[in-house]
């Protein structure tokens, strides 16, 4: 099948980095918040991505949170929750790429101003039995949305600020929380095992949905963002796999999440 743009593919072509969009999310909100009738006020500073789902079940489920009346997206809904003294905003089940920057785009335009995810992920390299969480430094870009942001490049990058500031943030920790590079894909049941051992090679801890695109995002736009990958399972490849803790892991990812919002304080400028 033949290719067009002299040999280009499609992913790559017509992206035009230095121009605007002509699609907004400010312009999209307004329209929305027109539609259901919601007046122009702000969602809380800091956010969260839960593309699984458990944290908002497991909040839903103890009565911690409130669904958020500002928030007008037409897709998700945003629940508040507070940990520590720090109101939360948090939307759960946006999983891969394109829909956890759909989100984050929305996200900010409605007065967030730092955003942290927390998205499951398959151990790659296998530094230490599961569960165990990474922060994510740099991810792989083997997906669609970051070149729409992007120009080509094999990975984008977390803010090496944003990083330094986390350093020594878990040292009390109960769970570990290492530091590394993912792998970042948009198709999650065609990972072969020539690409894991690719993967491997290049000492990837984890493969994830989100994190590659989020940071082309958080760069280009210049947002604070941070992921982490949350280490639960080996691809299914083990017996008793996807074990992620109490409550779905939910526990452990709200600790993470406090401790993390409250050493990046500073950013909420």
């Amino acid at each position: 099948m033949a290719i067009n743009d002299g040999g280009v593919p499609p992913i790559l072509a017509q992206k035009h980095y230095a121009q605007p969009s002509a699609f907004t999310p400010e312009n999209l909100l307004r329209e929305a918040r027109r539609q259901k009738r919601i007046t122009d006020s702000c969602i809380p500073d800091v956010c969260v991505l839960d593309p699984d789902g458990d944290i908002v079940r497991s909040l839903l489920a103890r009565g911690e949170a409130r669904l958020e009346p500002a928030w007008a997206c037409y897709h998700t809904q945003l629940y508040t929750f507070s940990r520590g003294g720090i109101c939360f905003g948090i939307v759960g089940c946006a999983v891969g790429a394109s829909f956890a920057v759909l989100i984050a785009e929305e996200m900010f335009a409605s007065g967030c101003k730092l955003l942290i995810s927390v998205t499951s992920s398959g151990q790659i390299v296998p530094v230490r039995p599961p569960p165990y969480f990474i922060t994510i430094e740099r991810a792989l870009r083997d997906e669609g949305t970051s070149y729409h942001y992007m120009a080509a490049s094999d990975y984008s990058h977390a803010d090496a600020g944003l990083i330094s500031a986390l350093n020594g943030a878990f040292d009390e920790f109960s769970v570990p929380v290492l530091t590394g590079a993912t792998w970042t894909t948009d198709a999650p049941f065609r990972e072969t095992q020539p690409a894991i051992d690719g993967m491997r090679e290049r000492n990837l801890m984890a493969v994830e949905m989100e994190a590659a695109a989020l940071y082309a995002f958080a760069q280009v736009r210049q947002r604070s963002v941070v992921c982490f990958a949350h280490v639960t399972n080996q691809m299914g490849r083990v017996d008793g796999d996807f074990e992620k803790g109490e409550a779905d892991g939910s526990h452990d990812a709200l600790q993470l999440i406090a401790i993390a919002a409250a050493r990046l304080q500073s950013w909420l400028r």
